[in-house]
């Protein structure tokens, strides 16, 4: 099979209208590694015929018509629809129709009127690897791994608060520096202003008397001191601002840097919590569905043996279970009527033609009318009507089951 140009036949028919149950898929991978080619098995059940425009699609999990499946292939005829090796068929996905992300995919066999007829287990196409686990989360772990972020929330507010009340000791820290910087401003304006008036006052001295020069020279030697006490006082005011930055700068890095640790760990947890609830909810969905699938089918069953006139627990055989059977004309049955083959009206016809094994007389009316000792004589043997099998006369009863079987 090749895959075309041509447009597959789709319809919009809604997931609860499709036969999921006539097409078997076997042996479908949880991964598929990408690059390669898949290979599709499925099985064809007996309700089931296939016809010249079926075709698999790779469909997204999630869809909800066949006219979003990925890509497709068309499926192949087999010669002779009775052999067992008719029932096993497969198609071929090449690797470069494949898709390349790692969201959920499963298979579904389209019949050319747009109807699904089977539908395989989600997959992924990913490399698997040891890690690949499936995480079934239940109500409890999930009430477990809410406990935990909220403890981690909890934590991470308390280390914020505890990061917020450090960057307040440190700003309290920058004021009172900045209070000292601003008396070590006040200060220097004093010694400028003291140097000012001791400018003036040696103006004056050279001014007035050249006699007084040795306080000249105390009063310049003075001012060199107030000069260098001021250039000292300047270089320890900006060596304690940049100081201050610094730190500051180290501790605001430091904290957006947890800050971001601990957002990253609660994003992956809440991420994680929403998987997994997904995960719950769709697991949820799927065990509801098959417990109304169940009862619908225990009715159904109930409503053909009360129509029938038979007892459940009277059955000499197990009545067929839902993966024994295909859907048939009635659509309420996902997987089919298990009695639909009965025909009630073909056993009287078929015993019309029949003789007493004895006098050779047509029956007529009921089938196990015709022992009456009145007519018949006692046989030594009892002979089917139907298909000539012989019992012992001491096995009456035996003999009236197997000829009633017939009916049925």
């Amino acid at each position: 099979m090749e895959e075309t140009v041509e447009d597959p036949p789709t319809s919009a028919v809604l997931l609860d209208h499709c036969h999921f149950s006539q097409v078997i898929f076997n042996s479908v991978e949880k991964f598929y590694v990408p690059g390669g080619d898949v290979t599709c098995y499925y099985t064809l059940t007996q309700q089931f015929i296939p016809r010249r425009k079926d075709w698999i699609g790779i469909f997204r999990v999630g869809w909800k018509t066949t006219r979003e499946y990925y890509t497709f292939m068309w499926v192949s005829l087999p010669v002779d629809l009775n052999s067992d090796s008719a029932k096993q068929q497969e198609v071929q996905f090449k690797a470069y129709y494949l898709p390349k992300d790692d969201e959920y995919y499963q298979f579904c066999y389209v019949d050319q009127d747009g109807v699904v007829r089977g539908a395989s287990i989600p997959f992924q196409f990913r490399p698997e690897n040891e890690e690949d686990i499936l995480v079934v989360t239940t109500q409890e772990e999930l009430e477990i791994l809410k406990s935990t972020a909220q403890k981690l929330e909890q934590e991470a507010k308390a280390q914020k608060d505890g990061w917020e009340t450090e960057l307040l000791q440190l700003k309290e820290q920058n004021q009172k520096m900045s209070s000292e910087n601003e008396k070590m401003g006040v200060r220097v304006e004093q010694l400028q202003a003291q140097l000012s008036t001791r400018e003036k006052e040696m103006e004056k001295l050279v001014q007035g008397d050249q006699d007084k020069t040795e306080q000249l020279e105390r009063l310049n030697k003075e001012n060199s001191q107030l000069l260098l006490t001021l250039t000292q006082q300047k270089e320890r005011q900006k060596k304690l601002e940049q100081t201050v930055e610094e730190m500051l700068k180290q501790e605001e890095t430091t904290t957006l840097k947890k800050q971001q640790a601990l957002k990253d760990e609660n994003a992956g947890l809440s991420r994680k919590l929403s998987e997994n609830k997904i995960i719950y909810d769709a697991l949820q969905k799927e065990k509801e569905r098959l417990e109304r699938e169940n009862d619908l089918l225990k009715r159904e069953n109930s409503r053909l043996l009360s129509y029938m006139g038979l007892d459940f627990d009277s059955l000499p055989y197990q009545v067929p279970t839902s993966d024994q059977g295909g859907a048939g004309q009635n659509p309420a049955l996902v997987y089919g009527n298990p009695y639909s083959g009965i025909q009630e009206s073909s056993a009287p016809s078929l015993l019309a033609v029949k003789k007493c094994p004895t006098c050779k007389s047509d029956f007529a009316g009921d089938i196990l009318d015709f022992t009456s000792e009145q007519q018949h004589p006692q046989p030594l043997c009892l002979s089917c009507p139907i298909c000539d099998k012989t019992f012992p006369a001491k096995e009456k009863q035996i003999f009236e089951d197997h000829v009633f079987c017939h009916s049925l």
